[in-house]
C-alpha cells in the first residue's frame, strides 16, 4: 500500500520535474489571500487572433482601475518551477565503509469579441445590464458589469460582439443570483502592439470579500473535455484546501525504478491520471505545500520578496510601508498597511481536472493552520557498483538491493496502473514466473 509521508530534510539531488507544460492548455491561477483581502492573477492560455479574445470572470465586487494590473508572465514560470512535482536521486554509499542506517526518506471562460470603440449604456440598461466601470489597463480594455437576469447579460454580450457559446445564460444565472459582478477584459490591439510582445500578459485584480472561491463553471461552457487547472495559493497562516470537494495529497516519497529518469514527465502524467480515476474524477489534488523562504530539494529557487509583492503578497514589507502590488481596496493604491511586519508565505499548489459532470460547483476554499511541508516527490537510487565479494556487508547490500528493486517495480505499477510485466521488461529483466507472488523471484 502506498501512502503519503511527511517531508523532512531530504539530502537528495533534484534531477527532474513535472511542470505545467505537461498538460495541454492547462490554466494557471495565482491567488493571494489574507483575511478578506484577495489578489488573483490569471495566466491567459488563449491561442488565436487577439481581436477575438475576451475573458469573463465573476467577481464579488466592482473593481475600479486601481485594483486591476497587468502582471508578469515570468512569475508564473517561477511559481511553477519552484513547486513542480519532482524526481530526486539518492546515491548509495559503499557498504564496506562504516555508514549510518539508510534513510528512505479553467480554463476561465474565453469568448470571442470584435473590437468596439464604445459601449451603449442605454441599450445595456434596457437589457437589465449596468456598466459599473470601464477603463484600459495595459493592453486590456476592462468593463465591470452587473445584471438583473442572465438572458439580458447574454444578449448584451452578444450584441457587443462577444461570441457567447450556447448555454451561457444558464451558466451566468447562479452568479447573478448571488449578486456578483462580471469582470470582462478584451485586448486593445493598439496598446498590445505598443508592448512589442507576442503573448498576452497575466491579468491581476485585487478586492476585499469574505468569499474565498474560484469560479470555474463558465470555463466549461465550450470545453471539449476535462480541463486541467493549476492553482498557486499564497497565504500567511497555512495550507489551503477546498471545502466543497475532497482535497487529496498525492502519494509521495515513493521509490521507483531508475529507468523512469528518462521519461519522468510521462510517468507523472500517468500517475496523476490514475489517481484522478481512483478518486472518481471528483477530487482536488495537493502537489506542494511549503514555506517559500526555502526548499529542499529545490526544483527552482524560492521567489524573491520583490516577486512576492508583485503577486500581491501585501504583508511583506519593503521598508517604505507601501507594497508594489495592486490594492485590495477600491480605487488607486493608498498606503493601507503603514507598518509591514515580515510574515510567512505558505505556497499551496493545487491541481484539479474538472468537467461539468464531475465539478458542478465552483471551487470554495479555506485556509488551514497546517504548515507541515509536503511535496509530490519520487525517488530513484544510484546503486553502488562494487563486488558482492568486497566485504561481508557487500553481499547483504546486494540482497537488499534485489528486494528494493522488486518493491520499486510494484510501486510503479500501483502508482500508474501500468502492467507489471511491461515494467519488468523495461527494467531489463526476463519474464516472471506465472505463480504469484512472482516478483520475489525476479532477481534470483
Amino acid at each position: 500500500t502506498i501512502s503519503p509521508h511527511s517531508a523532512h530534510a531530504f539530502c537528495g539531488f533534484y534531477v527532474g520535474k513535472a511542470d505545467a507544460a505537461l498538460y495541454n492548455h492547462a490554466s494557471q491561477v495565482a491567488i493571494v489571500r489574507n483575511g478578506d483581502r484577495t489578489v488573483i492573477s490569471l495566466m491567459n492560455d488563449y491561442v488565436g487572433p487577439l481581436d477575438e479574445f475576451a475573458l469573463v470572470v465573476p467577481v464579488p465586487t466592482v473593481l475600479e482601475k486601481g485594483q486591476v494590473h497587468v502582471g508578469d508572465r515570468a512569475l508564473f514560470s517561477k511559481l511553477d518551477a519552484y513547486s513542480s512535482p519532482r524526481l530526486v536521486e539518492y546515491h548509495d554509499s559503499d557498504p564496506c565503509e562504516l555508514i549510518a542506517p539508510s534513510s528512505v526518506m479553467h480554463r476561465m471562460a474565453e469568448v470571442g469579441a470584435d473590437s468596439s470603440a464604445s459601449v451603449s449604456r442605454e441599450r445595456a440598461k434596457a437589457l437589465g445590464v449596468t456598466i459599473e466601470s470601464e477603463y484600459t489597463v495595459g493592453e486590456y480594455d476592462i468593463v465591470i458589469l452587473s445584471a438583473m437576469q442572465s438572458d439580458g447579460l447574454e444578449t448584451w454580450l452578444t450584441e457587443q460582439g462577444y461570441k457567447i457559446p450556447a448555454g451561457a445564460s444558464r451558466a451566468l444565472e447562479p452568479y447573478i443570483r448571488q449578486g456578483m459582478k462580471f469582470f470582462v477584459a478584451k485586448v486593445n490591439l493598439r496598446e498590445q502592439k505598443r508592448t512589442g510582445l507576442s503573448y498576452l500578459r497575466p491579468l491581476q485584480f485585487a478586492f476585499e470579500s469574505p468569499k474565498f472561491m474560484l469560479p470555474i463553471r463558465l470555463g466549461m461552457i465550450n470545453a471539449q473535455g476535462p480541463q486541467d487547472l493549476i492553482i498557486y495559493m499564497l497565504t500567511e497562516q497555512g495550507r489551503v484546501e477546498t471545502t466543497n470537494y475532497r482535497t487529496v495529497k498525492l502519494p509521495t516519497a515513493i521509490d521507483i525504478p531508475d529507468h523512469v529518469r528518462d521519461n519522468f514527465g510521462d510517468f507523472y502524467k500517468a500517475m496523476f491520471n490514475h489517481q484522478v480515476a481512483l478518486n472518481d474524477n471528483r477530487s482536488v489534488f495537493t502537489e506542494y505545500v511549503w514555506n517559500m523562504s526555502w526548499c529542499d530539494p529545490c526544483a527552482g529557487p524560492p521567489l524573491s520578496p520583490e516577486d512576492l509583492r508583485a503577486l500581491g503578497v501585501f504583508w511583506l514589507g519593503d521598508g517604505a510601508g507601501v507594497s508594489n502590488g495592486p490594492s485590495p481596496r477600491r480605487g488607486p493604491y493608498v498606503p493601507m498597511y503603514q507598518r509591514f511586519t515580515p510574515g510567512a508565505v505558505i505556497l499551496t499548489r493545487l491541481h484539479v481536472r474538472y468537467s461539468a459532470d464531475t465539478f458542478p460547483e465552483d471551487l470554495m476554499f479555506q485556509e488551514t493552520q497546517d504548515q507541515e511541508s509536503y511535496q509530490a516527490r519520487y525517488v530513484i537510487r544510484d546503486r553502488w557498483t562494487g563486488s558482492p565479494d568486497a566485504c561481508p556487508r557487500a553481499r547483504e547490500y546486494f540482497e537488499r538491493v534485489r528486494a528494493e528493486q522488486s518493491q520499486e517495480a510494484q510501486n510503479l505499477a500501483e502508482l500508474t496502473g501500468w502492467d507489471m510485466n511491461a515494467i519488468v521488461k523495461q527494467m531489463g529483466y526476463s519474464e516472471p514466473p506465472a505463480s504469484p507472488p512472482w516478483w520475489q523471484y525476479l532477481w534470483r
